[in-house]
């Protein structure tokens, strides 16, 4: 929930990256940390493994300017994707105001972006969310990699409604993920606006 201090005149806003193990979350994290401007974003914070996996989670402070007077900052996490993660997953889902679920586009990881996805809206469901009241886009990642699921077959398993943004994306070159982040930047203050 975005925290407004009338006395600072700031909304802060949280957004999470979530997704599967390995997907690009932390990849997201890091190429917004090289595009934004030193002035306008804080430290990367970033605990992880010995095999790059996060071991709870990534945050990055950034400064968006003002809204109405309000200085405006989102502060962005990653969640770990691994199972064995889902307290850690449930802590930092509290106070979430946006999502963003970043899909590996490999064929070998669909079945595990549709597990993870479902996992996702009951995790948020066991700490007080309704998952489709929630500003959401996905990423389709890693577009760049042989052997991928078409888009078409993406949006069939995870949107089949066709109701949330997406947008492909090949993180570690960092296309997709400034559109992305903007994308999910303004569901959260077209929610915020709408009260």
């Amino acid at each position: 929930m975005a925290v407004l201090n009338y006395a600072a005149r700031e909304i802060t806003c949280k957004i999470v990256y979530c997704g599967p193990g390995l997907s690009g979350k932390t990849v997201n994290l890091q190429q917004i940390y090289k595009m934004v401007s030193p002035d306008r974003r804080g430290e990367l914070v970033s605990l992880a493994t010995e095999t790059e996996r996060t071991l709870f989670f990534d945050f990055l402070p950034l400064d968006l300017g003002t809204v109405q007077g309000f200085k405006l900052r989102f502060q962005l996490y990653t969640t770990p994707g691994q199972a064995l993660y889902e307290a850690s997953r449930k802590l930092i889902l509290r106070g979430v105001d946006g999502l963003v679920f970043v899909v590996d586009s490999q064929k070998s990881r669909l079945e595990e972006n549709v597990r993870i996805f479902e996992a996702l809206k009951k995790e948020l469901a066991a700490v007080g969310y309704d998952f489709n009241t929630l500003p959401f886009v996905f990423q389709y990642n890693k577009r760049d990699l042989p052997d991928i699921v078409s888009v078409e077959e993406l949006n069939q398993r995870l949107n089949p409604e066709g109701k949330y943004k997406y947008f492909e994306a090949v993180a570690i070159e960092g296309k997709g993920v400034m559109e992305t982040l903007k994308a999910i930047s303004q569901e959260v203050l077209l929610k915020l606006t709408r009260g």
